[in-house]
């Protein structure tokens, strides 16, 4: 059995197992209840830069500008579960992502390089230009009452392909237990990190077209299938909630960041896809295949992960994130993927200290270790970190946004030497202007500048090992 097919049966029996709990009593009662309602009118779509408007059991993620949702009340208990809508203008959506970019630089981790963008430039690192489609996306998101509903999202992107993105259920009861407010979900889906992605169904970037190192790698290895479930109290006018998640499916993480690095692009990980990887060393080559895949359970033991939120009465938001997916660096699956022992802490504030501007700050930390230990240190071993702040001011009829960070890592492994570290930053500049209800336009310039020795030593021909790459994007996205 492959294992995109064991991905599939594992994430179906996950929701088949969800809805067969709780659809059954949300369907009678619907029934009772659609002979006296009369049928809603069709929302208008979302703006194309902007999620679709949350259900109630959609609202406990963070909302699309980055700013973090305020915990919101559970639902008016109405003798039912709430209307049923699985097929409608509410429920079904659609992305497409247009785009011309222009960039330097040499070959890009797209192809198997050492390149820190989805773009590279001529045969000799000059400017080359690309454009077309980029991506296409459906998203469906059916409610089965005011205390269930899904997201289901799949697409196609020009680097991957076709497949599906996430697949998961909402759970927000209509009561709750003294002060507290429960919620939760189940299934595939990215946990809650990102300051810069909406919550519109795919995982989208908001203000800019390129997301930072830090989400870029959440987006490509920190996929998971499990569950969570939050809490939500209010202490006066302060709110706070907790988050605790256990997953599986997800032991790969942490192996484009050991062997690649750090990168700052915008394709994400799918259910049964892969990312391929630059150059290793004749072991490593030998030792590991030369890809990695998005959703794989190897180890068969659970991660788990935790977050807690502050909100003061201030506009300002703080969240807490620690992951660990207790991975068995030393297992290893017949197709050369193995499991790899990651960990970090990422801490995330936002906050809007004038009407109009909002400032967005995270910071990582963490490590990934793979292989078997030699002189007490296993052949890969690498601790990585990364910051950046975002600002964005809202003129109205567009907007500016403005992001500058720094990333790293430093390898100790027995196998690896000590020039696969890096250093590097990377500031970017991007205007948002909404055309219309459907269609967003961006303009971008990114610019990443690192220091990998790697580059030089594994790449061919040579290259240098500091390298500065530049990309100018224009996007149009339209959003139905």
């Amino acid at each position: 059995m492959t294992t995109a097919r064991r991905t599939y049966i594992a994430l179906g029996a996950v929701l088949l197992g969800a809805v067969t709990a709780t659809a059954p009593a949300a369907f009678a009662e619907d029934a009772q209840a659609a002979q006296a309602a009369q049928p809603a009118q069709p929302a208008q779509a979302a703006p194309a830069d902007q999620p679709p408007t949350p259900g109630p059991a959609q609202a406990q993620r963070p909302a699309a500008s980055g700013q973090p949702a305020p915990a919101a009340p559970p639902p008016a208990d109405t003798g039912g579960f709430g209307p049923i809508d699985l097929f409608s203008r509410n429920t079904i959506h659609a992305l497409v992502d247009v785009r011309l970019a222009v960039a330097n630089g040499h070959a890009s981790f797209v192809d198997g390089g050492f390149g820190k963008t989805r773009f590279q430039g001529s045969s000799d690192g000059g400017y080359k230009a690309d454009g077309g489609i980029y991506e296409a996306d459906v998203i469906w998101q059916p409610r089965f009452g005011n205390a269930i509903s899904a997201n289901i999202s799949a697409g196609w992107q020009r680097d991957k392909g076709f497949d599906m993105y996430e697949a998961f259920l909402n759970v927000l009861p209509t009561s709750t237990v003294g002060p507290v407010r429960l919620s939760g979900r189940m299934g595939l889906m990215w946990p809650e990190i990102s300051l810069e992605h909406s919550t519109g169904g795919v995982w989208s970037v908001v203000n800019t077209i390129t997301p930072s190192a830090i989400n870029s790698w959440i987006g490509e290895e920190v996929k998971v299938i499990g569950a969570e479930a939050t809490a939500r109290a209010s202490l006066g006018d302060q709110d706070f909630s907790a988050t605790a998640g256990v997953f599986g499916w997800n032991d790969t993480s942490g192996t484009l960041l050991s062997f690649r690095g750090w990168a700052l692009q915008d394709i994400k990980a799918t259910a049964t896809g892969y990312f391929q990887l630059p150059p290793r060393n004749a072991f490593l080559t030998l030792a590991q295949a030369n890809k990695t895949q998005n959703t794989v359970e190897i180890d068969h033991r659970p991660g788990f992960y935790g977050r807690l939120d502050w909100h003061p009465p201030q506009p300002v938001g703080v969240a807490l994130f620690y992951y660990d997916n207790v991975g068995n660096p030393q297992a290893v699956t017949e197709a050369l993927q193995w499991g790899w022992r990651t960990r970090f802490w990422n801490l995330g504030v936002n906050a809007e200290p004038i009407p109009g501007t909002k400032i967005l700050a995270q910071a990582m930390t963490g490590s990934t270790i793979m292989g078997f230990p030699i002189n007490g240190q296993e052949w890969v071993h690498t601790d990585f970190n990364s910051a950046y702040i975002l600002a964005v001011h809202d003129f109205g009829k567009f907007a500016l946004t403005g992001r500058i960070e720094t990333f790293q890592t430093r390898e100790h492994g027995s196998l690896m030497a000590s020039n696969n570290s890096e250093d590097g930053w990377a500031w970017t500049l991007a205007a948002r202007k909404p055309i219309n209800t459907y269609l967003t336009g961006f303009a971008e310039i990114l610019n990443v500048q690192s220091k990998r020795g790697t580059r030089e030593t594994l790449a061919g021909p040579p290259l240098a090992p500091f390298e500065s790459q530049v990309v100018f994007q224009l996007a149009l996205r339209a959003k139905l």
